[in-house]
């Protein structure tokens, strides 16, 4: 599997690309950003497909770059947790509000719902779905165990753990998922999270000071 991994908006929101190793033109996107220009310009250049898009949760700042691509790319299809999927278009709940944007169109709108369990086949990339809620109730992770990674959104950071004083939001489930879900995996599993720097799951099991 190839990674690209993009900075995007001025929240700094993670966004990745994957796909099977070059030359392979289609591509998976997790997460779009609050803009998403840097990534449209990365599809450009390297002449790629995206074919879907799978949100980790609803806040603006990780779905609002959805309405550019699918200005630039038709069919995109787009996947979130159905306890999420109301909130995509409300600007209170996924926090347009606090950015000055107007609510997001329809165009942010999800194709497919999904649950604890699922697994997600686009462009050759397979994934596990874990439900991992308390930053928000349909919060979500990625994991591939033949990959030995996950992309976990904004449940877990190096060092670090999601904001759960925002609407939906709640400490004691998201300290559950991430000790019943994400650190019985394995040590060298690599975390990709929403934020900020990559990360292990053995790193965060020994040091994060929020998961002693």
């Amino acid at each position: 599997m190839k990674i690209g991994t993009f900075s995007l908006g001025a929240y700094e929101t993670n966004c990745y690309i994957l796909r099977e190793n070059e030359p392979a033109e289609d591509c998976l996107i997790i997460d779009t950003g609050l803009e998403a220009g840097a990534l449209l310009d990365f599809l450009h250049e390297y002449k790629l497909n995206p074919v879907a898009v799978v949100l980790t949760h609803g806040h603006i700042d990780h779905i609002n770059g959805l309405v550019q691509l699918r200005k630039k790319f038709s069919g995109v299809k787009a996947y979130v947790h159905k306890l999420d999927a109301k909130i995509l278009t409300d600007r209170q709940s996924n926090l347009s509000f606090l950015t000055g944007l107007e609510p997001a169109d329809n165009a942010i709108e999800a194709d497919f719902t999904l649950e604890e369990g699922n697994v997600i086949e686009e462009a050759g990339i397979k994934s596990e779905v874990l439900h991992t809620p308390g930053h928000t109730p349909g919060g979500i992770c990625l994991y591939s165990k033949k990959e030995q990674i996950i992309f976990v959104g904004d449940t877990l950071f190096a060092d670090s753990i999601g904001r759960t004083d925002l609407p939906g939001g709640s400490m004691t489930q998201l300290i559950k998922g991430i000790k019943e879900k994400l650190l019985i995996l394995p040590d060298e599993t690599i975390v990709y999270p929403g934020h900020g720097p990559q990360t292990t799951i053995g790193r965060e099991r020994a040091h994060n000071p929020y998961l002693q």
